[in-house]
């Protein structure tokens, strides 16, 4: 199996900690963002997004993360990560949903416009949408800091998928223009998360790496 990942990307990092977890052998190539590997035409036949990660295992090409460690989670057998009872897994598979649609819609939104954009692409952010991610994360932020209240984890009382999920933008949280002082439960399960030990090595070795080739 070969993953393409981009140093930094909280997408790829959610996927690369789930390997991590699993212990999968993996070959890894990161694409330079700025060289514009992800626009080649060889790349986007195997991601016509021309976004990351895309996984390539023989004759199947696999965009879009959540689906990428979902389909992990199942070649390696882990009933842990993606529990194969029905009920536990559909409480997996909501939680995926969710942070999709919804909070880490607003979070990595707001991330990409306040945060990424100007500090490492050179542009300014949209106002009209950080305003509107604001209001978002106003509305979706208590409903996770609710469901985390004397909770560890999100699903069961393991790590699961909807774990390393829920948790891939943690990199910017300290930097977004967003006040998480009334979210004490949503806040103590990030430090949780972002010290847990498949999750540590995927992050980048320093801000210049992020978007860069790895050499």
């Amino acid at each position: 199996m070969k993953l393409y990942a981009i140093v930094g990307s909280p997408n790829s990092r959610k996927v690369l900690s789930v390997i991590n977890h699993l212990g999968l052998d993996v070959e890894v190539e990161y694409l330079d963002l700025f060289e514009g590997d992800n626009q080649t035409p060889e790349y986007k036949a195997i991601n016509p997004n021309a976004m990351v990660p895309a996984l390539v295992d023989g004759d199947l090409k696999l965009w879009e993360s959540n689906a990428i460690i979902q389909y992990l989670a199942d070649k390696a057998g882990d009933d842990q990560l993606f529990p194969t009872d029905l009920k536990k897994r559909a409480d997996v598979v909501r939680w995926l949903c969710w942070e999709l649609a919804h909070f880490n819609q607003a979070f990595g939104t707001l991330a990409f416009e306040s945060v990424a954009k100007p500090g490492f692409l050179g542009a300014p952010g949209n106002e009209g949408v950080i305003n509107w991610t604001k209001e978002q994360l106003t509305r979706f932020a208590p409903i996770l800091n609710t469901h985390l209240e004397n909770r560890t984890f999100m699903v069961g009382e393991t790590i699961t998928l909807a774990d390393y999920a829920m948790i891939h933008v943690e990199f910017f949280k300290e930097n977004v223009p967003f006040d998480w002082t009334d979210f004490p439960h949503l806040n103590a399960y990030f430090e949780r998360m972002r010290n847990s030990d498949h999750w540590v090595p995927t992050a980048p070795q320093s801000v210049e790496a992020i978007g860069k080739a790895a050499v």
